[in-house]
């Protein structure tokens, strides 16, 4: 329901009343966010009055780093064989009842957190941060940033493409 219950949209033919048309779809469960405006005295030349909401904002922490590993990489290696490594030596013989279960998983979730801490490096992410972008593509843009020569910079562009080419294709 609108603050101020008002028409919003005004009839330019003499004898046609003025309507409620438009819509605005807000969420229905949430206070801040299912009251809206109408403005009649905004309208000017058009024959709608606009409508408005007001959203709060709040101050939240959005996280910037994150760890990550980077695929086919000799950390990404090293952090399967460690995950292989607690699987095999793994004692499930002792499994008998449910908390000895959630123990084991418990262990299980310790020690692949632990190889994952080890292997994966802090990543900081910001608005330039690309999935595909890997060492071929940093070595290229390095070795044009040296050089600033054109073949230099075809280079990059042919190396950038494929790079993306290679990442989509196996995302799909």
């Amino acid at each position: 329901m609108p603050t101020n219950p008002f028409p919003t949209r005004y009839s330019d033919t003499v004898g046609e009343a003025n309507l409620t048309i438009d819509l605005m779809f807000l969420r229905y469960d949430s206070i801040e966010l299912n009251q809206h405006s109408i403005h009649p005295d905004w309208w000017l030349t058009s024959d709608h009055a606009p409508l408005s909401i007001t959203i709060p904002i709040t101050n939240k922490f959005i996280t910037t780093l994150k760890l990550s590993i980077q695929q086919n990489s000799e950390h990404e290696n090293a952090f399967i064989k460690e995950v292989i490594s607690v699987f095999q030596n793994l004692d499930t013989l002792n499994i008998s009842n449910k908390e000895c279960l959630e123990n084991m998983v418990n262990i299980l979730n310790s020690l692949i957190n632990q190889a994952w801490n080890k292997n994966a490096k802090q990543l900081r992410i910001t608005r330039y941060s690309k999935q595909w972008w890997n060492n071929e593509c940093n070595r290229a843009i390095n070795k044009y940033r040296a050089s600033r020569s054109l073949e230099s910079w075809k280079k990059f562009r042919r190396v950038v493409k494929d790079t993306k080419r290679t990442f989509f294709n196996t995302k799909i």
